[in-house]
């Protein structure tokens, strides 16, 4: 079993694996931030005072503060970390909601077939007609009223974007896995549609979701900041947001302040790179169209003149 599921890193080539553990060495470099937030950074999210004194507005990076302080009296450093522990948690539950829901319904809809594929793809292809950032603005401003603007209302925000892609690829490979032989067989040996879709099918038609949730992931952690830019993402008071931390930075770039955007605009940049360089990663390692198995070179016995030919050339 080992051996099976370690093969497709064997037959990569270097440049695939050398994108894949930068990317994973990223990744966890924030997911580390995420889970110790606590600890590694020196105040809360939203904490102003330190033993009832207020912090300095618009402080530059120092060894008090290392990223300075905002014009909200917020440490940067501190919300840069605790931003971090939010990006991954909203990105997880989105991309989770969005597997639950996107992967049975392309299941149901290629196994399926008549009116039940034509409604859901018809839904499908009007919620992947829209613009992903417009409809995320739209199921974040009707969510507000009846969940707030905390985790919950983002991630959901975000789940109606992703939902659709999952959708394409299973039914897709529904369609096309449902006339196999082994499903065939299937229903000749009696099984039912559930037993058929959930022991035959699922397996085959899911490998191809791990690639799409690190990209989707990459994705949303930009469709995030932009909500949090635009004023309706995560409120202030729920949770530290790069995107809002960004949106109030305008005015303190014009006015030469830079630390306050360099860095949570790093934190962003550098997460989106690491999850999209595991997305390709995992892509070439798992898709076999695009997996380079090494070539070997082949080396030829030397061409030594048989028994026959040497004695013929005696006689």
């Amino acid at each position: 079993m080992l051996n099976r599921l370690l093969a497709p890193f064997r037959n990569t080539t270097g440049l695939a694996r050398w994108i894949l553990v930068t990317g994973i060495v990223i990744t966890i470099a924030f997911v580390v931030m995420a889970v110790f937030a606590p600890w590694l950074a020196p105040l809360d999210f939203n904490q102003q005072k330190v033993d009832g004194v207020k912090l300095p507005k618009l402080a530059a990076p120092s060894d008090d503060y290392w990223f300075g302080t905002s014009d909200q009296f917020y440490d940067v450093f501190s919300r840069v970390i605790w931003g971090a522990r939010t990006a991954l948690v909203v990105v997880t539950l989105s991309v989770l909601f969005s597997v639950l829901i996107g992967v049975p319904l392309g299941l149901i809809s290629g196994f399926v077939g008549g009116w039940t594929d034509r409604m859901l793809v018809f839904v499908m292809d009007a919620l992947y007609a829209f613009p992903t950032l417009l409809l995320a603005i739209v199921f974040s401003f009707l969510l507000r009223d009846a969940l707030g603007g905390g985790v919950t209302a983002a991630a959901l925000s975000l789940t109606v974007i992703y939902i659709p892609q999952y959708f394409r690829v299973v039914r897709n490979t529904t369609v096309s896995a449902r006339e196999s032989t082994y499903v065939e067989a299937a229903r000749a040996i009696g099984a039912k549609n559930s037993s058929i879709m959930g022991r035959y099918l699922f397996g085959n038609v899911i490998q191809s979701v791990p690639v799409i949730g690190t990209l989707n992931a990459a994705d949303a952690i930009g469709t995030l900041a932009a909500l949090g830019f635009l004023g309706f993402g995560i409120q202030p008071n729920e949770a530290s947001e790069w995107g809002y931390d960004l949106n109030r930075a305008l005015d303190d770039a014009s006015s030469g302040i830079w630390w306050t955007a360099l860095f949570p605009g790093l934190a962003i940049v550098f997460l989106i790179t690491g999850l999209t360089l595991v997305g390709e990663g995992l892509n070439e390692t798992v898709n076999p169209s695009l997996r380079k198995r090494r070539i070997r070179k082949v080396e030829m016995p030397p061409n030594e003149p048989t028994t026959a030919l040497v004695e013929g050339r005696t006689r």
